[in-house]
């Protein structure tokens, strides 16, 4: 038999809103520790200046983090013109200086190069991983990690503002692996100017954003009082864009055996319709199909083939869904 894991198995999502200064380890690291979770994961990390949408996942949820990564973001920052950093943001160590301080024009010009599928090379002071060691532990022994361009995707970029002529504020919406801190770096260069990132707020990740938003304070108010899961969000709306089909009594028991339901002919052309091409951690998962107890609560995760659904991954929701999770404060 198995080690029993440490903690509650309470699972669903939060969409917090990571303050300035906490990393995104240590926003999961705080939410694990006030609903006492078994396990906890997030979808697509925020520089520690950085604030705004952390999702964070929480037991059967941290299932669904891969079809999240996927998801589209918007950001809102700031460049401050004049100083160009080592890090790319205002904590960083001056590398160069200019007086060119572009035209709100100007920077609307230059950001429709930066619209659709473009080339990013990410910033030094990143994760991403070279011979095995993280590019930012390298840039701070002062090393130049060797790093490759990647495509990335960005669906609109615009201006929102320029209080004064040392900054910019811009809105982009965008798709996983964009880095803020490189379109700023490659805005600069397009306008002859040095620029850094001052402030930056991440406002959406797929289905979570400003409807669903909950600061910190907010949720260690709720888990003192032992209404935890008022702030939680179910499994499944990581998976707002996938294909749904609620499941008889029946059927749910033989997916929960990992047996494949048989379809009938008007719910394959259904779900057939609602169906899109998309990756999920550098797998097909065009053909996913999420299967819903009567009442709508996360069952498995299938791929339809054939006229059937197999389950690929199985949700185990355990216990009463109504049951509040929390930490009570000293």
């Amino acid at each position: 038999m198995g080690r029993r894991r440490k903690g509650r198995p309470v699972s669903g999502w939060v969409s917090l809103d990571k303050p300035m200064g906490m990393t995104s380890t240590q926003a999961v690291a705080k939410v694990r520790w006030l609903f006492e979770a078994q396990k906890a994961g997030h979808a697509g990390t925020l520089d520690p200046l950085a604030t705004g949408v952390l999702p964070i996942a929480l037991g059967e949820a941290t299932k669904t983090v891969p079809f999240l990564v996927e998801a589209d973001k918007v950001y809102r920052f700031t460049i401050e013109w004049g100083r160009s950093t080592t890090t790319l943001d205002q904590e960083g160590e001056t590398t160069a200086t200019s007086d060119v301080r572009p035209a709100r024009e100007a920077v609307e010009r230059a950001l429709e190069a930066f619209v659709g599928e473009i080339q990013q090379v990410p910033p030094a002071f990143s994760a991403i991983k070279v011979d095995g060691e993280r590019a930012y532990d390298l840039a701070r022994q002062g090393l130049e990690p060797d790093l490759k361009a990647r495509t990335v995707v960005i669906h609109s970029a615009h201006v929102t503002a320029a209080p004064d002529a040392d900054h910019v504020e811009i809105e982009m919406v965008c798709g996983k692996g964009t880095y803020v801190r490189a379109v700023v770096r490659d805005l600069a260069e397009a306008l002859g100017a040095c620029g850094h990132v001052s402030a930056l707020r991440r406002e959406r990740v797929g289905p979570f954003g400003d409807g669903n938003l909950i600061s910190l304070e907010t949720l260690e108010d709720f888990c003192h009082r032992g209404a935890g899961s008022e702030a939680l969000l179910p499994v499944e709306t990581a998976l707002d864009d996938i294909p749904a089909l609620a499941m008889t009594t029946e059927d749910a028991f033989k997916l929960s055996q990992g047996r494949a339901v048989v379809l009938l002919p008007r719910q394959v052309e259904t779900l057939r319709s609602r169906l899109k091409p998309r990756t999920v951690g550098g797998q097909d998962a065009s053909r996913t199909v999420l299967a819903t107890t009567e009442a709508g609560r996360a069952l498995a995760l299938c791929e339809m083939r054939a006229g059937r659904l197999q389950p690929v991954r199985l949700f185990h929701l355990e216990g009463d869904p109504d049951v509040d999770y929390g930490r009570t404060q000293g």
